[in-house]
């Protein structure tokens, strides 16, 4: 099979390696000509995953026409406040039967819209074949080949059992499910709760804490979701409770490591300009915030979040807004 991968940054490369692995003809479409010759020379994308050996059957370029020359399926991985622009560019080269699978996570802020909607917008395509794969799976693990699962949304369940058969290795387990809107909505807004874990971490808060703010965050998650139209079961699954919990804990964590920092005394500005890497969360705060407004959703911990990034709310003050809300039944 043909793939082309749309972005070069950590979990686009990721992703490729996957696929190169299992023997498909990978094409990897960046921007960067010098991050091109590298993969294609020395096997390596040196400014996301540097010391890590990719797969030599990815072939990395910067030109869209050749990359999307008579590909099977197009996989994603541009940040999402991007992916409406570039879609929109590339729109001219695909193919009528073109599936796309997104693996980029949020919401975009402009219309507070999933990548599902925003696409079928951006190339005029409202019967487009789409899916969306999300899970708890960090771009390092996956390069290094250690065992990883992840859900396949897609409202054509024929299509979804396809793709989790072209994705899965047998170190990459992948799952299919129809309801496209909760995977999405997993995936983009567990990001925020990981940038609250990671500042109850910096500021020493305990285990206690961060559990609760998982499981918490979790039930605005859901909440969200069922307002949006979601099965409320997606969020019990990889791209909700499995999502959630690796960006909440672990220290690959973009999102988490945002957190940590500022509860260091770091301003987001100061956090930002020293990440070669997107963190989707802090945009998607945003888009959540309005979101959750619109629909009428009790979101305390995103709203927390909110205040702390973009109204300077002292971390302390947050903290004991959360705490001493009105008390009420689970």
């Amino acid at each position: 099979m043909k793939t082309a991968i749309l972005g070069g940054g950590s979990w686009g490369t990721a992703l490729a390696h996957l696929l190169a692995c299992k023997g498909f003809e990978v094409r990897l479409l960046l921007r960067d000509a010098d991050v091109a010759e590298a993969i294609n020379t020395r096997h390596e994308n040196s400014k996301y995953l540097r010391g890590l050996p990719l797969h030599a059957g990815i072939t990395a370029m910067t030109d869209a026409q050749t990359a999307l020359d008579e590909v099977d399926f197009i996989l994603n991985a541009v940040p999402v406040q991007q992916t409406r622009a570039f879609l929109e560019s590339i729109a001219p080269l695909l193919s009528p039967s073109c599936i796309l699978v997104n693996a980029s996570k949020g919401i975009e802020i402009s219309s507070g819209k999933t990548v599902s909607s925003m696409a079928q917008e951006a190339t005029n395509r409202p019967s487009l074949r789409y899916a969306v794969l999300s899970g708890p799976s960090f771009a390092e693990e996956v390069v290094k080949n250690l065992p990883s699962a992840a859900v396949l949304g897609c409202a054509d369940a024929e299509l979804g059992a396809f793709l989790r058969e072209a994705f899965s290795t047998p170190v990459f387990r992948a799952y299919s499910s129809t309801d496209v809107t909760g995977v999405e909505l997993g995936g983009a807004v567990k990001n925020v709760i990981a940038i609250a874990a990671g500042l109850s971490d910096g500021l020493n808060c305990g285990s206690n804490a961060r559990a609760a703010l998982i499981t918490r965050g979790l039930a605005e998650i859901s909440r969200l979701g069922k307002a949006m139209g979601a099965r409320p079961g997606t969020f019990m699954g990889l791209s909700g409770l499995g999502d959630l919990v690796l960006t909440c804990t672990g220290g690959l964590s973009r999102n988490r490591h945002v957190g940590f920092e500022l509860a260091g005394g770091k301003s987001l500005e100061e956090i930002q300009a020293a990440m070669n890497m997107v963190a989707e969360g802090v945009h998607t705060t945003l888009a959540v915030n309005a979101l959750a407004g619109q629909l009428g959703v009790d979101m305390p911990v995103a709203s927390a979040v909110y205040a702390l990034l973009h109204s300077h709310m002292p971390a302390e003050e947050a903290i004991r807004r959360l705490m001493t809300r009105a008390l009420k039944e689970e």
